[in-house]
């Protein structure tokens, strides 16, 4: 079965980075769309970024754009978002997800495989 296990998180400081990992096993990716979503306190989990496995094509919601850069590394069948100047707002419990549909699903409602979280905290 489809296994994702993200790792990376932490506390950070506003302003500094943090890189997370999404290690998958359990299928072939080739043809699949890995998601990363988040989810802070009382609010819905929420689109963060996504990557077409073979292609490499990426898609970010507006406001992480500049800042994040998801990425995979198909040897390793590892999908892995980079943040960068982090700011309160980003943080959030992160969730890696994984699809093979057709197009890109921006809600999570279009994925069916997920990871269990990883906590980002970012401090003042």
């Amino acid at each position: 079965q489809v296994q994702l296990v993200e790792s990376g998180g932490g506390l950070v400081q506003a302003g500094g980075s943090l890189r997370l990992s999404c290690a998958a096993s359990g299928a072939t990716f080739s043809r699949s769309v890995m998601g990363w979503f988040r989810q802070a306190p009382g609010k819905e989990r929420e689109f963060v970024a996504a990557i077409r496995w073979t292609a490499g094509t990426t898609y970010y919601t507006d406001s992480v754009k500049g800042r994040f850069t998801v990425s995979r590394d198909i040897a390793q069948n590892t999908v892995f978002l980079q943040m960068n100047s982090l700011k309160l707002e980003d943080t959030a419990t992160y969730y890696c997800a994984a699809t093979w549909r057709t197009y890109i699903p921006d809600s999570w409602l279009g994925y069916d495989y997920w990871g269990q979280g990883t906590q980002v905290t970012v401090s003042s």
